[in-house]
């Protein structure tokens, strides 16, 4: 299996990743993991890779251009790209399974206030995390992933029955985010976002909150849909 991961932070995965299981799946030829710096996809002298929100609020998004471009050059032939953010479906052992047989991962790993929603609409492939509470950045994921899914690779334990025998806050989901450039590829960012007008860009921004709560974890939508503890007031 190859394992590409995107990230700001290449150092973090010195060490963990070196280690045990996933080192001796990499000694034994099981695993190609590669890592990559998303500056080395950009072109300015600052190597921007985020900018700030269409329709205001804090922090800064992931711009799209970097991303595609780097996706575009690592992805192989049946690559499956994976996003890492606080808004996917939630990791577990059956997801590990799922994604150990593919031939190539490419992992995204977020950063900042997340990424420009064309890069999950039109470049991931699935979007993942690891449970219900934010961490600094990506990284972390990502390498909790790789490791419960290398474990699961024909050979990595020594003896696959070992594999086989293991045992496995509440609210609304983010809405989405856009950056610029306020045209992509054909895919606009949403008009309202560049109305000015942020009442509107409240309603629209709770109206998708919701939707996505409801598509994405409909056990949090029904805890904040009855107002179960937990429900934002």
């Amino acid at each position: 299996m190859q394992i590409d991961v995107l990230t700001l932070f290449p150092a973090m995965f010195a060490g963990p990743l070196d280690e045990s299981i996933v080192q001796r799946a990499r000694d034994g030829g099981l695993l190609d993991l590669r890592i990559h710096n998303l500056r080395d996809w950009t072109h300015d002298r600052h190597q921007t890779v985020d900018d700030r929100p269409f329709g205001g609020g804090p922090g800064m998004v992931l711009k799209p251009e970097p991303l595609f471009e780097a996706v575009e050059a690592l992805r192989g032939e049946g690559g499956r790209v994976i996003l890492t953010s606080p808004s996917g479906r939630v990791f577990n052992q059956a997801i590990a399974r799922e994604l150990a047989q593919e031939r190539q991962l490419l992992f995204l790993c977020g950063s900042y206030e997340g990424y420009d929603e064309r890069i999950r609409e039109h470049l991931a492939d699935d979007d993942l995390s690891i449970g219900d509470f934010v961490l600094t950045n990506g990284a972390l994921p990502a390498m909790v992933m790789i490791d419960a899914l290398v474990r699961l690779l024909p050979g990595a334990l020594g003896h696959d029955q070992s594999a086989v025998d293991e045992s496995f806050s509440a609210g609304l989901l983010e809405y989405p985010h856009y950056t610029r450039p306020a045209e992509f590829r054909g895919w606009p960012v949403p008009e309202v976002l560049l109305s000015g007008n942020h009442a509107e860009i409240e309603r629209w921004r709770r109206r998708q909150a919701m939707k996505r709560t409801a598509e994405q974890r409909p056990d949090l939508w029904e805890k904040w849909r009855w107002g179960k503890p937990g429900r934002p007031g």
